[in-house]
């Protein structure tokens, strides 16, 4: 069809291949090689210039130095491989080689299609169809801890308060029960605990266990709203703020999850969410933190006419007016439905060649940006937010307990079983071996529990 192809290496400007000869004989006489030197002259200069190159070197020098090929069609290859494989060549090259062989493939590549999150218009198109069929896959969400079957609550009690009483403590037994009953059965043990004890069974776990396993197996023992509203309020107490913990919880929540929060917050602190966020929090994160912890987002399904005018609204606003962005994703992200969202991604991606979630991390900084990010995450693929937050908590050296209990807790019984494949799918690596090789002892013990097997 007489395409015209593109390649990533073209005539250098201001070309002089006696110069250039020069500069390659110098890079190579002498005990060692200027490595640097001999990548930046050969994979900058086109073939034709690479051969003047050569010729230069031979009638300067007597010998012949080496030329190589490659910018026929390799913005062509770059779009085809990109469109195909939904990553781009740069970073596959970037991760799969190393040294001077993976700095003379990258200057050859010549640019990393995903930087700035910009799509070829062919990879756009299958970007834009990949949300298509995602939103007709129906993916159920599963747990990992569900109600546990011929459930005895006299039993679980008796054998809790025999696990705590006298010398030593039995925590093989406290987390084979806690770790192995839905809520709504830990809440019957509770009661039952008291009315044949006359003890409270939190009280009694609290003066029997300490540290990282006290705060799991005590999360675990709260009823779900009560233990979000804890987590939100300790992400507000003291001399800093926990802005991730805050975003964690408030835009990924259903309406019904951010109500109940909020009575349990009032009922346990005598104070309103909104009043601890207002004093807590400043500018327009505090603005976007009320509007999630209201509760009131659209529960619809999406309107193909209203998407393209919300994907043209936030696609319009000039780059660099970050204050009439921020409104605008705003009055968006924190209100529209899920479903509604995940076509005004489409449209944006069909509109601009840009991903939304792109957009905000190259327009945006700080904490908004970080909440408008999990928000996008959260609507793309929620079990997958949550499993790039436990690889990041148990990444590198040391480990983030507080962030690996809280998801871990909250989602045992809502969707862990979907954040395991998503977490080895991504990271090659299963979720029980990522928490075997960062944590010991009962809390390994606890986690690997409610992680419930090996993938």
């Amino acid at each position: 069809q007489g395409a015209k192809y593109r390649g990533s290496i073209h005539d250098f400007p201001g070309f002089d291949p006696n110069q250039d000869a020069e500069a390659l004989y110098t890079a190579m006489k002498g005990f060692g090689s200027d490595k640097e030197a001999i990548l930046d002259i050969i994979t900058s200069r086109s073939n034709r210039q690479r051969q003047e190159i050569c010729q230069s070197y031979k009638s300067l020098y007597g010998k012949v130095t080496m030329a190589t090929g490659g910018e026929l069609d390799m913005l062509d290859i770059r779009e085809i491989f990109r469109t195909k494989y939904e990553k781009s060549l740069y970073s596959m090259i970037k991760n799969d080689t190393s040294g001077e062989y993976k700095k003379s493939l990258l200057k050859l590549c010549g640019g990393d299609d995903d930087a700035a999150g910009q799509f070829f218009p062919e990879a756009a198109q299958v970007a834009y169809q990949m949300w298509e069929l995602s939103a007709v896959a129906r993916v159920e969400l599963k747990g990992t801890v569900r109600p546990a079957n011929d459930f005895n609550p006299d039993a679980d009690a008796k054998a809790l308060r025999k696990a705590m009483k006298g010398l030593g403590t039995d925590e093989d037994t406290i987390i084979d029960i806690i770790t192995h009953r839905s809520n709504a059965q830990r809440q019957q043990i509770r009661q039952t605990f008291k009315s044949h004890f006359g003890r409270d069974l939190m009280s009694d776990l609290k003066s029997e266990i300490s540290g990282d396993l006290a705060r799991l197996i005590l999360g675990l023992m709260m009823p779900p709203a009560h233990y979000d509203a804890k987590q939100l309020k300790k992400a507000m107490e003291g001399a800093g703020t926990d802005e991730k913990a805050l975003i964690e919880i408030l835009a990924t929540r259903t309406n019904a999850e951010i109500r109940a929060i909020n009575e349990a917050y009032k009922e346990d602190y005598h104070k309103s969410l909104e009043d601890a966020l207002s004093s807590d929090t400043s500018g327009h994160f505090r603005r976007i933190l009320i509007s999630l912890a209201t509760g009131n987002r659209e529960e619809g399904g999406e309107n193909l006419d209203q998407a393209r005018e919300d994907a043209q609204e936030i696609a319009d606003t000039p780059s660099g007016d970050k204050t009439s962005l921020e409104t605008r994703f705003m009055t968006i992200l924190c209100t529209r439905s899920y479903p509604h969202l995940r076509r005004v991604f489409q449209e944006f991606i069909k509109m601009t060649n840009y991903d939304v979630e792109h957009t905000i991390k190259k327009e945006m900084s700080g904490d908004v940006r970080d909440a408008f990010v999990a928000i996008v995450q959260s609507v793309k693929n929620k079990p997958l937010f949550f499993a790039d937050k436990l690889y990041k908590s148990m990444k590198g050296a040391g480990t983030d307990e507080k962030t690996l209990t809280r998801i871990m807790v909250s989602r045992s019984e809502i969707d862990l079983l979907n954040i395991r494949r998503e977490f080895i799918e991504k990271y090659d690596k299963s979720l029980h071996q990522a928490i075997e090789g960062d944590t010991s002892g009962d809390f390994l013990k606890a986690l690997l529990a409610l992680c419930g097997g090996e993938d």
